[in-house]
Formats: structure tokens, sequence, C-alpha cells
């Protein structure tokens, strides 16, 4: 059974990572979850919840077949957790939204809390990294620190949504991106929209 860790910061997004902690869980992996205070902040301001209340949803009935999803929620000072070590082995590690901080701290090497090093533990360990920053315009730093991670093996995922799907409502558009990091985690979802699948589309 897949094993991932979904981190989660203070950067405007947040609907990606639930969006991306249900379809995980609907695949049948273990989800673990680790959110920054100011991510908590956040998802309050943008989704009227805590956290607590959407991982409660989720755990319900968001496993295979409305079974309960795995999940574990980790404390972003703990390090202690066993996402704090690379002896424990995940499949993969999402950082989404990803604030500048966050990606200035893991690109520099710095661990204040569990979700740089997390960060640094995928990197050192060699196992899927994809971080999803969310901002705009970009600084030459953010740029930068963009560049070290990806030469240090990161997947640098921008959260921009393509619209060749005809998008209808929010949702469709935020899982265009949550369907992109899945399949960098080898967990191809089934409900992902291709270019192309459209049979409009075909012969142009």
């Amino acid at each position: 059974m897949a094993r991932h860790l979904v981190c989660i910061t203070g950067a405007s997004g947040a609907i990606y990572a639930l969006r991306l902690i249900a379809a995980l869980a609907s695949e049948g992996s273990i989800v673990h979850v680790t959110c920054s205070p100011w991510g908590g902040r956040v998802m309050l301001e943008e989704t009227g919840r805590p956290l607590g209340y959407w991982l409660g949803k989720i755990r319900a009935k968001g496993g295979p077949g409305g079974t309960p999803a795995i999940l574990t929620l980790h404390r972003p000072d703990d390090f202690a957790s066993p996402v704090a070590s690379g002896s424990f082995s995940l499949d993969g590690t999402v950082i989404a939204p990803c604030s500048m901080g966050t990606l200035g701290a893991i690109s520099s090497g710095v661990s204040g809390n569990l979700i740089h090093r997390a960060g640094a533990v995928a990197l050192k360990e060699g196992w899927p990294l994809i971080v999803v920053p969310r901002e705009t315009p970009l600084s030459l730093i953010a740029l930068r620190g963009m560049t070290s991670l990806k030469e240090a093996g990161a997947i640098i995922l921008p959260a921009c949504p393509g619209f060749y799907g005809k998008p209808s409502n929010m949702e469709q558009l935020v899982d265009q991106i949550v369907h992109r990091i899945m399949d960098r985690l080898g967990t191809p979802s089934q409900r992902a929209s291709r270019w192309r699948d459209d049979p409009d589309l075909q012969g142009e």
C-alpha cells in the first residue's frame, strides 16, 4: 500500500491540498499530513472550516469504495514524527500549496519545522518531492530557490491549471493540478482529463 505525505503551508490555495488528500485516499494510499500554523489559518479563511473538519470528512468515507481513509496528522513542530526520518519510507512527499518561505528554507537546507525537514528527507532519500508553488509574480530569489530544488531532484509543479478540458467549476480546475501531481507520484487517477481526450478535438 502506497504511503504519501502532504504538507500544507500558508500560501493561498488550501483547496489543492484538500483535493489531493482526498484523491490519494480514494486510491487507497495511506496519507500523512502536516500543516504549518499559517497553513491552518489560510485553510480556515479560504474554506470556512479548520483542517481537522475536512480530514474528518475524508477519513470517514474517503477510502476506496467509500471505506474509511487512512490519514495521520502530524504537528508541524514535532521533529520526533516518523516522517522526519528517512527510515520511515514514503512513496512521495508533496508540498501543496508551497509558500516562498518554505521553498526558500528547503532550498537553503534550513529545517525550521517538520515541513522543511520532510522536504530535506525526501531529497536525501531520493523519493519524489513535488513542490507546488502558488505565487505570482516570482522574484529572482524565488526563481533561484526553485532552480536549486530542481537541481537537487525536486519536481517543481506550479499551480497553473489549463483550460483545454473546458472546466465548468473551480474543483475541475484544481483537479487538473491534483491529477498532474498524482501522475508524478506514480498513482494516476482514472478521473484525469487528458489532452486530446475530447472527441471534438480529434483530428484537429
